[in-house]
């Protein structure tokens, strides 16, 4: 029965703090007391909600200049979307990316879109690249002790990637992609990124499964490295 009656307690809450981080989509950082106007409640109920948003990483927390009309009170302490309350909506970047691509492919072709997608990926080769760099390993020439440190830095720009060993090699694989949404339509994005995991990697390397092709992961097969780039474990005589 308790269970049954704080369900649309917990419904209400949820529409309300939907509500609450609409209004600061839209109107920009507002006080406690400006959203309860606006919503119809008290100060003290629309702070418990902005206390559980800001719990949940969704709004921050600002404190303002002391407003001349306030008089020698306390500086005003305005709420706002926080960089991941603003991913919760919905936007047109997706829509943008395919017309620019669409619009390039019918205007230059499909090697203008190939070399788009290349300089498009530089920026992500030279972060993956530096932070690879700086990672410690015991054998950072191997493919695969490189493919670990590619996955930490692929996490790091939002891929959720991870390296892992098999019997023939490895494999990297990447549980999200970014770009999905344009890639189904225009493959060179995955081509372009398969080159930048080769080229990191320090090996040739085969993409088995996309996301952008209606896969569940994006995995790309490592191959074993030759004996002679294997350091040698033998301790000298």
């Amino acid at each position: 029965m308790k269970s049954a009656a704080t369900l649309p307690e917990r419904t209400n809450d949820v529409r309300t703090r939907d509500r609450v981080t609409r209004l600061l989509l839209e109107r920009g950082p507002l006080t406690a007391a400006h959203l309860a106007a606006l919503l119809g409640m008290s100060p003290a109920g629309v702070r418990r909600h902005l206390d559980s948003l800001m719990a949940q990483g969704r709004v921050d927390e600002r404190v303002g200049a002391v407003n001349a009309n306030r008089g020698r009170g306390r500086p005003a302490r305005r709420y706002a979307l926080s960089e991941q309350g603003r991913a919760g909506f919905p936007h047109a970047y997706d829509d943008l990316a395919l017309a620019a691509l669409r619009h390039i492919a019918a205007s230059e072709g499909a090697e203008a879109v190939a070399r788009f997608t290349a300089e498009r990926v530089t920026g992500l080769e030279e972060r993956c690249r530096d932070a690879m760099d700086s990672a410690a390993s015991d054998s950072p020439e191997h493919p695969l002790a490189r493919a670990e440190a590619l996955a930490e830095a692929l996490t790091r720009e939002g891929y959720a990637a991870s390296a892992s060993a098999i019997a023939a090699g490895g494999q990297l694989c990447q549980h999200h992609c970014p770009v999905a949404h344009v890639a189904a339509e225009f493959p060179q994005l995955c081509e372009a990124e398969t080159q930048v995991i080769s080229r990191l990697v320090g090996t040739h390397v085969q993409r088995l499964a996309t996301i952008a092709h209606g896969d569940g992961v994006c995995t790309t097969y490592i191959p074993p490295a030759p004996p002679s780039r294997i350091p040698s474990r033998r301790t000298p005589r």
